[in-house]
């Protein structure tokens, strides 16, 4: 049996393999504390998960439903972000998805052409460059690091365009980095953008998730003129402690978000309709949960932050959103760590695992080598006891 090229030619998501691995390695018996997959330790709010008791007894939804998502939840959807992006919008922008991974895995099979170029500022996320490809398209990395804040520039965005640039995948607050750009700088990238006639896919699953002084910016608002070329991709389960429930969103201009909707009818008909009403209740219950998840984030933050900085070759910038702190490991490498030669991150994350049983995403997955993903969206007890072992192991 030969499997198809593009399967062949994909890569396994990182933080999922990372994360299965530690599930494992706990299973067996072993004290891993993992740092790996961006998932809320927190439980579902219960109005939310009460909403979908309700909506399991209710025989409605138990049927085939729009392939694009129940009415309510549309509308709902289009007026939380009409009101952060000031665009004007209503339930026909907006395709209900199985996640917002699903959600952008379809933008990007909806937009591009074989061959069509797509923008992509690193450290990224690790399923953009796989989707575009699966899509045909072609990503173009564009490297960022600490000392731009990893912030993508209007001069490097202009020298990486060409007569094949579609798209560019902006991301704020960031996954992997936490980097919250501010108002000014979107501005100037959606600019940049509405000039060049270049869509912009808005990643913005962490809008709630912003800390300190930083506020959340939303593309379109800061530069109306992309609006019209302008998606956006989200979903409830960074906000909303709702990774399984697998409900997410495209927003977009009718053509396109009908475009996806013909190919969501092709590919998966509708989501499931018992957790379309568990995320209806979440954008439309009280938020008090979400108030309290941020705050337990936030003091997180600081901690992984203050610890971290502590440990000699480690440095640290500071994220001001999402749950992910992204340091760099350059100062300990190329020397023998525990009897073992360590000269990447790569070789550095699997000593982690071997020797003080702690699961961290190397930056090589998110095209930032020298650097190491950790999230800390674990207990403050596993987070400042996985970072002592670390401390321990390369201080040692």
């Amino acid at each position: 049996m030969s499997l198809a090229k593009r399967i062949l030619d994909m890569e396994e998501s990182p933080t999922l393999a990372v994360s299965a691995k530690a599930k494992a390695l706990r299973a067996a018996g072993e004290p891993v504390i993992g740092f790996g997959a961006g998932e809320p330790d927190f439980p579902t709010p219960t109005h939310v998960v009460e909403a979908a008791q309700r909506a399991a007894a209710d025989p409605v939804n138990r049927r085939y439903s729009p392939a694009a998502g129940l009415a309510g939840l549309r509308e709902a959807v289009a007026d939380q972000t009409a009101t952060s992006s000031g665009m004007e919008l209503g339930p026909d922008n907006v395709v209900i998805t199985n996640g917002g991974k699903h959600a952008l895995y379809a933008i990007f099979l909806a937009l591009l052409d074989p061959g069509d170029e797509v923008l992509v500022p690193a450290p990224y996320w690790v399923s953009y460059p796989e989707q575009i490809k699966l899509a045909d398209g072609v990503p173009v990395a564009l490297p960022t690091g600490t000392d731009t804040g990893f912030e993508v520039s209007v001069d490097q965005l202009e020298a990486a365009r060409t007569e094949r640039t579609k798209a560019l995948v902006f991301v704020s607050p960031s996954n992997p980095t936490g980097t919250v750009y501010g108002p000014d700088a979107v501005a100037r990238i959606g600019a940049w953008a509405a000039q060049h006639g270049i869509w912009v896919i808005a990643d913005e699953i962490y809008q709630h998730l912003v800390y300190g002084g930083a506020s959340f910016t939303s593309l379109p608002a800061a530069a109306p003129a992309a609006a019209d070329r302008t998606i956006i991709a989200s979903g409830v389960a960074k906000t909303y402690a709702m990774t399984g429930w697998r409900v997410g969103w495209a927003v977009a201009p009718r053509e396109v978000a009908g475009g996806i909707a013909k190919l969501q009818s092709q590919a998966t008909s509708n989501v499931c309709n018992v957790a379309q009403a568990a995320a209806l209740a979440a954008l439309t219950g009280p938020q008090d949960d979400v108030v309290a998840m941020r705050e337990a984030f936030d003091r997180r933050r600081r901690t992984a932050v203050d610890k971290l900085s502590a440990i000699p070759g480690v440095t640290v910038a500071e994220p001001q959103g999402a749950f992910y702190v992204f340091p760099s490991f350059e100062g300990v490498l190329g020397r023998e760590i525990a009897g073992r030669r360590v000269d990447d991150t790569l070789q550095l994350a699997e000593l982690l695992l071997d020797e003080v049983k702690v699961a961290v995403v190397p930056g090589e997955a998110f095209g930032a080598p020298g650097y190491a993903r950790l999230s800390y969206a674990l207990g403050d007890d596993d987070l400042a006891e996985g970072i002592d072992r670390i401390a321990k192991l390369l201080s040692g």
